[in-house]
C-alpha cells in the first residue's frame, strides 16, 4: 500500500486519520485500512491476475497489519484487496529483461488506490528487482488457498 518516502505515508494515514475520526472509529495507522473495497473473497488455484506493483516502505517494519502480523521488510509477504490471508501468489515480473518471479503470503488489505493490484515486502521487491522503479507490471498466479497463518 505504501511505495516509499515519508511524504507518501504522511498524507496517506493522515487522510485514513481523518476518515476513521469523522466515521467516529478507532483512529489509528497501520499497513492496510479494511473498507467495502477490502472483503475477502474466494479465490482458486490457478486464479489470475494482472497490473502494477508496488511495495511497502522499510519504515511501517513492526506495524501490524490486516491480518494482526508484524510487518517484516525481510518475509516474503503482500497485501490483496480480497484474496485470503494465508493465500500464496506467485507474483511475476513483466516487460523487458530476464523473467524473475517470487512467491508471497497474503497478510494485509490493500492497495486501494492508483491502479495498483499488489504491494509487496521490501524482500520481494528485492527478489524481483524493483526497487529502482517503485513499481513494475506483474502477473499473480495463486499458488496454494489459505494456509495456516
Amino acid at each position: 500500500m505504501i511505495t516509499g518516502g515519508r511524504y507518501r505515508i504522511n498524507r496517506l494515514c493522515g487522510g485514513w486519520l481523518a476518515l476513521t475520526l469523522w466515521l467516529g472509529a478507532p483512529a489509528g495507522c497501520g499497513l492496510s485500512h479494511a473498507g467495502p473495497r477490502g472483503r475477502e473473497t474466494t479465490v482458486a488455484v490457478g486464479a489470475t491476475e494482472e497490473g502494477v506493483a508496488t511495495y511497502y516502505s522499510s519504515s511501517l517494519a513492526g506495524h501490524r497489519t490486516a491480518s494482526g502480523d508484524r510487518y517484516d521488510p525481510a518475509q516474503l509477504t503482500a497485501a490483496h484487496r480480497t484474496w485470503p490471508f494465508g493465500t500464496r501468489v506467485r507474483v511475476i515480473r513483466l516487460g523487458t529483461g530476464p523473467l524473475r518471479s517470487v512467491v508471497v503470503r497474503v497478510n494485509d488489505r490493500g492497495p486501494f488506490g492508483g491502479g495498483r493490484i499488489i504491494d509487496l515486502s521490501l524482500a520481494a521487491a528485492r527478489q524481483l528487482d524493483m526497487l529502482g522503479p517503485g513499481k513494475i507490471r506483474v502477473r499473480l498466479e495463486v499458488v496454494q488457498r489459505r494456509s495456516n497463518l
